[in-house]
C-alpha cells in the first residue's frame, strides 16, 4: 500500500464524519447566517464573529461550524473545533459575556 492510499484511508473517515466543511464560516452549512448572528452583538455582548476568532485563538483550532442557541433566554454560541491533528470538539460561548462552557 502505497504512502497516498494510506493517507486516504485514514482522511476519509474523517471528512465523511464532518460532513460538508467548505471555507470557515460563521453560519452552519444548511442555512445562511443571518445578519443579526454575524454582525452585530447579543445584548451587548459579543458578535459570533468575535467569538469564532476567540476560541480559534484559544484552542489553536479552526472553526469548523457555528450556530447561535438559546439558552434559559439568553444566545450560547455553539462552536465545533477542528484541530490540526484531526481532534473535533464543541464548545458553548455565552454571547452576553464570552464565557465557554
Amino acid at each position: 500500500m502505497t504512502r497516498r492510499h494510506f493517507s486516504l484511508l485514514v482522511l476519509l473517515p474523517l471528512v465523511f464524519a464532518l460532513g460538508p466543511i467548505g471555507a470557515l464560516s460563521a453560519a452552519p452549512a444548511t442555512a445562511p447566517a443571518p445578519a443579526s448572528a454575524v454582525g452585530a452583538p447579543a445584548a451587548g455582548g459579543m458578535t459570533m464573529d468575535q467569538a469564532v476568532k476567540m476560541a480559534e485563538k484559544r484552542f489553536h483550532a479552526r472553526v469548523v461550524k457555528a450556530e447561535t442557541q438559546k439558552d434559559a433566554g439568553h444566545n450560547i454560541y455553539v462552536l465545533r473545533l477542528l484541530s490540526d491533528t484531526g481532534h473535533v470538539w464543541t464548545v458553548h460561548v455565552d454571547a452576553a459575556n464570552g464565557s465557554v462552557k
